[in-house]
């Protein structure tokens, strides 16, 4: 099995017509494939494995479970409404807790941050020290100085779950001296 290796390399110069000197394909949060080694591996893999690189379809496991989820989403409402219920109630935790929830109609709930080496820092700190894994938000996706903590809660989230992230939400904004809402 062919195993990804020193993915924070520099870039190295590329030959004559090569366009890049590692090869990546995302398909969907069930399929990542990440391809870093010599020019030569990756020149191989390109020549020899091409569907690998240049595939624009998914698995067929993959559909499947999309589409068994699309069912079952469209079957259960009540989930549905959970979901968006849960969502609010996180907003409005957030909001009484004093930070700084961003405008969102839709289940995710964003934190501005402001900072792009702060923003890892507060999700560094989430994780580290009460095992809490939320996305950090940066440059490219959202322009310079709107960097943002990205949580999407789902319909099994509790009370109980949701005031100890609030918490934790709270100390790191403390401890890093975020700004909080207005």
């Amino acid at each position: 099995m062919f195993q990804a290796r020193n993915l924070r390399a520099p870039p190295r110069p590329r030959p004559a017509g090569a366009h890049r000197d590692r090869t990546a394909q995302v398909t969907s949060s069930g399929l990542i494939s990440v391809a870093t080694e010599s020019e030569a591996m990756v020149d191989a893999v390109r020549c020899a494995a091409p569907g690998f690189i240049f595939t624009t379809t998914l698995p067929p496991p993959l559909v499947a479970g999309a589409i068994t989820s699309i069912r079952h989403v469209r079957a259960t409402n009540d989930l549905r409404v959970r979901h968006q219920e849960r969502a609010q109630r996180l907003k409005d935790l957030l909001v009484e807790a004093g930070l700084p929830v961003m405008p969102s109609v839709t289940h995710i709930v964003p934190i501005m941050v402001g900072d792009a080496l702060r923003c890892k820092q507060a999700t560094d700190m989430l994780l580290d020290d009460y095992g809490v894994y939320i996305q950090p938000i940066n440059y490219p996706t959202v322009p310079v100085g709107t960097e943002r903590l990205r949580i999407t809660p789902t319909p099994f989230h509790d009370d109980g779950v949701m005031d100890e992230l609030v918490a934790a939400l709270k100390d790191v904004w403390m401890r890093l001296q975020l700004q909080k809402a207005a």
